[in-house]
């Protein structure tokens, strides 16, 4: 798929504003699926901002975060998002024969309790758009109140830039590629 939606050719004083902010506040240019929101400059700082959160903020220790973008991005077919989070994830120790798994849309054999437990809850909260009460109560021991809404708003924002991206034909960098299924 070619790209639907390229960055720019020339910017509103609007996006030329939420470039710089967006600069200001991650010491880099609009890259993936920033680079795409950039047509629309208040949903990407907003985003962005949001992203920041979700990324840095959270209950959720980043090897457990890592693998819930993973989960998103075999789940909306990503390729930006696998290639830009698959080595984050192996280098915040989720194990390449779990990343394996999940680019194969298997559930890993080989996870540490906690990564079963975001792992049943995320392939849950994908598939029906809510959880068991048996998945939550799991999800609730083990991440608490705000870990589990936590955990809901990755696979949330992470499957609106993956939608988002989709949708644009964002091409990925160079990268671990995500198998085609």
């Amino acid at each position: 798929m070619s790209e639907r939606l390229t960055p720019p050719a020339s910017l509103s004083p609007e996006q030329q504003a939420a470039l710089e902010a967006f600069q200001a506040a991650r010491g880099a240019a609009p890259f993936g699926p920033f680079a795409t929101l950039l047509h629309s400059p208040e949903l990407m700082l907003r985003a962005s901002a949001l992203g920041q959160y979700l990324r840095y903020g959270t209950e959720l220790p980043p090897r457990l975060s890592e693998l819930a973008i993973l989960m998103v991005a075999r789940a909306h077919d990503q390729p930006v998002e696998w290639a830009i989070h698959q080595p984050i994830a192996l280098a915040a120790g989720v194990l390449a024969e779990t990343a394996d798994a999940v680019a194969r849309g298997e559930r890993p054999t080989l996870m540490a309790p906690d990564e079963a437990v975001l792992h049943d809850t995320c392939a849950e909260l994908i598939k029906t758009r809510t959880v068991s009460d048996a998945v939550y109560a799991r999800a609730l021991s083990a991440f608490g109140e705000k870990g589990v809404l936590d955990l809901a708003g990755l696979v949330g924002y992470y499957s609106l830039l993956a939608l988002c991206m989709n949708l644009a034909g964002t091409e990925p960098p160079n990268g671990p590629t995500l198998p085609r299924r």
